[in-house]
């Protein structure tokens, strides 16, 4: 049907007409034959193991390979097709990962191949390092010399590390942006209400996103820094910082057609945001959560701040799931549509957005086999798109497919 609704941003009062017919599409398991190299249901202690497959992603390679890491630490390689076989390890970081059910939102949570990954064989990941607490990495990887199925255990270089007071709000979005830089996605810090103020502190790298080159250093750092990123060289400010005043950015990419820099922003109390994120915006936490005051002693004539493009409130879920626009070929309807899902609530939706007027068009639920936990989006090189969900089957990964004739 065709809906009176408010959308993110308009003047109190001001309606738009909002499509949110359901969208004619169909979820399946994406590869239902696949059997996942070394996990099984149940592990040795006798405990039940998840599969806990944090992303799917290609190395842009031509290959006709899908990469699937998980939260634990294995990153897997599969033929990106319906009827693959095997899921063979790539990458066993268990070794140097924290991930423990106490704290479910550490882990493996970023993966991304070079623009070059066919020339230099490098890819980039973001875990939870073991062996510090509550400390996050960003590290650089390469292929193994002999063997293109294999990465090189022993090539890590760390280029970043994030301590934080508490375990929760990591972030861990890594992706190239059509510049060729690497864009990171950090979380507050943790806890409830961002005690320590690090979304608005340009001193902390904490609540952020980040811009850096990879492919060069800078004096002590392992990269360098753009000249164009917003605060160099300004005082008090750390020249990675390329937006700020996010909670817990839980999955960004880019729209490959238009380059524009998609979030969706995990909410605390009452609002789930989507972001459009710019050169050294201000998304407004803790000043606010969504578009509305946080806290009653909260800035609320504070000027500047970036307004998100859609909100909901916690009546219809309670934790976004962010994930791209979609510009495969399979699904023509779905074509321009931002995907995004809700944790909680256990449903999907694609947000249409018109640039032109600001304003959110349509948002249209895809109908899900049933209520769905997701934890993560993806696509294949062709663009089509995949969600990933925790699965004691192994049938962790699920695709977005046009509906039966």
């Amino acid at each position: 049907m065709i809906a009176l609704a408010l959308w993110a941003g308009a003047a109190p009062g001001r309606c738009a007409e909002i499509d949110t017919r359901p969208l004619g599409v169909r979820v399946e398991n994406a590869f239902p034959h696949l059997a996942w190299q070394g996990w099984q249901p149940i592990a040795e202690s006798g405990l039940r193991s998840e599969l806990r497959p944090i992303l799917l992603t290609h190395a842009g390679d031509h290959s006709d390979r899908a990469f699937v890491p998980t939260q634990q630490g294995v990153i897997y390689v599969l033929p990106d097709r319906r009827d693959a076989k095997e899921a063979r390890v790539y990458l066993d970081l268990r070794d140097r990962v924290s991930y423990e059910e106490k704290a479910i939102e550490e882990g493996f949570l970023g993966l991304a191949f070079h623009p070059q990954y066919s020339e230099n064989g490098q890819f980039f990941v973001y875990y939870t390092n073991r062996h510090s607490p509550h400390q996050n990495v960003v590290a650089r990887f390469r292929v193994s010399t002999n063997d293109p199925s294999r990465a090189d255990t022993a090539s890590e270089k760390i280029l970043l590390t994030f301590d934080k007071p508490f375990s929760n709000h990591n972030g861990g979005t890594i992706i190239f942006g059509p510049d060729g830089y690497l864009y990171i996605a950090v979380g507050d810090g943790g806890k409830g209400g961002d005690p320590f103020g690090n979304g608005q502190n340009l001193r902390t790298l904490l609540g952020k996103v980040l811009r850096i080159d990879i492919d060069r250093s800078s004096g002590k750092l392992s990269y360098a820094i753009p000249g164009d990123n917003p605060f160099v060289g300004q005082a008090g400010a750390r020249g990675e910082i390329w937006a700020y005043g996010l909670r817990n950015v839980w999955r960004m990419a880019f729209d490959r057609t238009t380059g524009t820099l998609w979030a969706a922003d995990v909410g605390q109390d009452l609002w789930e945001e989507i972001d459009l994120i710019v050169r050294g915006g201000n998304y407004g936490w803790n000043l606010r959560e969504g578009g509305h005051p946080f806290g009653p002693q909260r800035a609320r004539g504070r000027v500047n701040l970036v307004e998100a493009i859609w909100e909901y409130p916690h009546t219809l879920g309670k934790s976004i799931t962010g994930g791209m626009v979609y510009r495969g070929r399979q699904i023509p309807e779905l074509v321009g549509g931002y995907l995004y899902a809700d944790y909680v609530a256990g449903k999907m939706w694609a947000l249409f957005y018109d640039p032109a007027t600001r304003r959110v068009t349509a948002y249209r639920e895809i109908p899900l086999p049933r209520s769905i936990p997701v934890m993560s989006f993806g696509e294949d090189e062709q663009g089509e798109a995949f969600f990933t969900t925790s699965s004691g089957k192994g049938e962790g990964v699920f695709g977005i497919y046009r509906a039966a004739e």
